[in-house]
């Protein structure tokens, strides 16, 4: 078996599981994002974006539908009570399913105008959402339908689902994406993938201080990609950050040192841990869903609903 490690500082042995190799669990899709574990039904949900899928994986490897139809839902995360919060490019909003299937709009509007194009979203444990409003579900018909932004900027939001209270926490992005809390909730990742965009710009994850819980400070380069774009982000319990790239997942410690990557033979979107044991890590990637063992596990915070 071929390693698909490649350990570029010896904390991250202590993270992964030497004796296993990366699963391909599902493929044949288009372009697969948002995987979110689900413990009250020991599944996995993630988004097929241009085929406007919600799919399920469940341990005994079977794939089904569980949306069809999504408006191109990109990114999905719970909320505190276990629901499916998605981000949906078509229709340009951030949703709630409720626990009759019924589907709840939470976001639409900033200032009176159309968001962009939610993309990737994270609860607060004091059940705020927070979520990344780049353009790409409005850049052509592929994820979405082609429009002219409304919005000024790309921004990144905090949702007060209590008061419905939208409020822009930072707004100089190029193309804001995946974002984790750190397991204290002191500090906000967000991924820039801007260079999608932008061919000069730098492939990078900044961290931002939460003032007060609310406001973002002190923001600084976390760091820098050596392949592509950083997509979506995850912090495990250590405080490490996983991060999608070009051609792997790649491990960052706290103080933004790349411990080691998995190499994944497709372009990496997004990662998620969970499993029936909180031993796998989630990995979507161009046309497949795969996953790993590793000797680690979701931030404590993050963790909603554990069963």
């Amino acid at each position: 078996m071929t390693s698909p490690y490649d350990i570029r500082d010896p904390a991250f042995h202590a993270l992964i599981q030497h004796n296993v190799g990366l699963n391909q669990l599902s493929s044949g899709h288009m372009w697969t994002e948002g995987p979110v574990w689900v413990p009250a039904h020991q599944c996995l949900y993630f988004s097929d974006i241009p085929n406007q899928s919600i799919l399920r994986w469940t341990p005994d490897g079977v794939v089904t539908v569980l949306r069809r139809d999504s408006n191109f839902a990109n990114g999905n995360t719970l909320d505190r009570e276990g629901r499916l919060l998605s981000c949906q490019h078509g229709t340009r909003t951030v949703v709630r399913t409720e626990s009759d299937g019924s589907i709840k709009t939470l976001a639409d509007r900033y200032q009176g105008k159309r968001l962009n194009s939610p993309n990737d979203l994270v609860v607060k444990s004091d059940g705020t959402v927070w979520f990344t409003d780049p353009t790409y579900g409005i850049m052509g018909n592929y994820e979405g339908y082609r429009a002219v932004p409304d919005q000024e900027a790309r921004n990144v939001f905090r949702l007060d689902v209590t008061t419905g209270a939208l409020t822009s926490v930072v707004s100089d992005f190029l193309q804001p994406n995946g974002l984790a809390f750190s397991p204290d909730e002191s500090i906000l990742y967000i991924a820039d993938s801007g260079t999608n965009a932008d061919g000069k710009a730098p492939a990078t994850i900044r961290a931002f201080d939460v003032a007060d819980g609310v406001t973002l400070t002190n923001s600084r380069i976390f760091a820098t990609m050596e392949a592509g774009v950083p997509d979506g982000i995850r912090v495990d319990f250590h405080g490490n950050l996983w991060s999608s790239s070009a051609d792997s997942v790649q491990c960052f410690n706290p103080q933004g040192v790349l411990l080691g990557r998995i190499l994944v033979p497709e372009v990496v979107s997004n990662v998620a841990f969970g499993g029936p044991r909180n031993t796998h890590l989630f990995i979507t990637a161009t046309t497949s869903l795969y996953a790993i063992h590793v000797n680690t596990e979701a931030a404590i915070v993050l963790d909603l609903r554990r069963t």
